[in-house]
């Protein structure tokens, strides 16, 4: 009876631990899924090999930008710029899904890559210039997008000319000052949508869309101003523009404007803020 009794008491006693390492494991699954910390875990073993870390682990993936890029056909150059010297720690690159680590920044008439992945960590600070003058892309998705502390993104498009289509799903622009040349010489873009952008910070739009000569559609409606001091060149060169809702926008007499419309030879319809 007694080793009868052992064995049941072992049965039950792996039985509870079952059920309770399950329960935990439920728990903190909650607990990331509350925290939208599982959100990031997609495409690559870099991100699950860090979440292995500790909370303060989780909270620095969680402010990682993680970006899909799409290659014109036929084009190769450069497809991402990094200005800092210690910038092999700063992102992590893969090619066509293969979840294989590259370190280029640099592509090639031979190497046949149609989409790249690239992951940007907490450590860079600024996006000044990040994809300028990257003539051999067609398409950009920002997949994953919380960083609060980032503060300049002038020139962070200018000289994309193959660029077609910008993707911002979750796109924090909260504490950013400086959007000056952001989008400019993008003239291969023809709608742009910006409504989720939080502009309360910006101080700087000077030149923000200067030469996107194709764009038609561009959706500002959620812009706020109050804090701008620059809009001299903001849609100078938008040749394509018909149309343009700028009624969040509060302009007051010590805003530079200097060539602000000129060259907008379509534009004849403007709301704007009473």
């Amino acid at each position: 009876m007694k080793m009868a009794e052992t064995k049941n008491n072992s049965n039950k006693n792996n039985f509870l631990k079952k059920i309770r390492s399950k329960y935990i494991l439920a728990k903190v699954f909650n607990i990331l899924l509350k925290n939208k910390f599982l959100n990031i875990i997609r495409y690559n073993k870099y991100l699950q090999n860090k979440m292995n870390l500790n909370i303060k682990g989780y909270k620095k993936i969680y402010l990682e930008v993680e970006i899909e890029i799409i290659l014109k056909k036929h084009i190769y150059g450069k497809f991402i710029n990094i200005i800092d010297k210690k910038n092999e720690s700063y992102f992590h690159i893969y090619f066509n899904d293969d979840k294989k680590l590259r370190k280029t920044k640099q592509i090639y008439e031979f190497d046949k890559i149609k989409k790249i992945k690239i992951i940007i960590n907490a450590n860079n600070l600024s996006f000044f210039k990040l994809f300028e003058d990257c003539e051999c892309i067609k398409k950009i998705s920002f997949i994953q997008f919380n960083r609060r502390d980032i503060k300049d993104m002038s020139y962070m498009f200018s000289g994309c000319y193959s660029l077609e289509k910008l993707n911002f799903y979750q796109f924090n622009t909260i504490n950013v000052e400086d959007m000056s040349y952001m989008f400019n010489g993008c003239y291969s873009l023809k709608e742009l949508s910006l409504n989720k952008f939080n502009t309360f910070n910006v101080k700087k739009m000077n030149g923000m869309f200067y030469n996107c000569s194709s764009l038609r559609v561009l959706n500002l409606s959620n812009f706020n101003t109050i804090n701008v001091e620059d809009m001299s060149d903001m849609f100078n060169e938008c040749r394509s523009l018909e149309e343009l809702d700028i009624s969040k926008f509060k302009i007051n007499n010590s805003i530079n404007r200097n060539d602000m419309f000129n060259g907008c030879y379509l534009l004849n319809k403007i709301k704007a803020y009473n």
